[in-house]
């Protein structure tokens, strides 16, 4: 050993090993390898701070706060019935609603394309004036 001041011994029992670029665990302060870096392989005691998984509602994909000692399958469950803010009518609602006004036309339409001349709300197919037989102004359609 020419330079023994150099990296940290890791703290795991078993281990020891003299390691150059040694890793601190962030919840109990130790150092150790890269082998027993993660909280489960050196059992860290202290994992509890910061090991910490939030579940998420299904539903409404909020995150739920679950206290130290409760069942998290039940928490979701509580809030499901009580606080959840999912609304199934919103996943149904309808984008096509501006209907063309053109007799005989059923199609509708995401954006509303309105007419210059008359002012109605007409599909893609029928948005010329030409096309829909517009009578909004006395002006000619077309210059040609």
């Amino acid at each position: 050993m020419e330079l023994p001041w150099l990296g940290e011994h890791c703290s795991e029992r078993s281990c020891k090993q003299l390691d150059f670029l040694p890793l601190k665990c962030d919840a109990c302060g130790e150092v150790f390898c890269k082998d027993h870096i993660r909280y489960d392989d050196h059992k860290c005691s202290s994992a509890y701070k910061k090991n910490v998984q939030v579940p998420v509602c299904p539903l409404c994909n909020t995150p739920i706060p679950v206290q130290k000692g409760e069942i998290p399958d039940i928490v979701v469950g509580a809030h499901i019935d009580k606080d959840c803010k999912y609304n199934p009518a919103q996943q149904k609602q309808k984008i096509f609603t501006n209907k063309c006004t053109k007799p005989g036309c059923k199609r509708k339409e995401m954006i509303k394309v309105v007419c210059e001349q008359c002012g109605s709300s007409f599909c893609i197919k029928h948005r010329h004036p030409l096309d829909h037989d517009c009578r909004g102004s006395s002006q000619p359609i077309s210059k040609a």
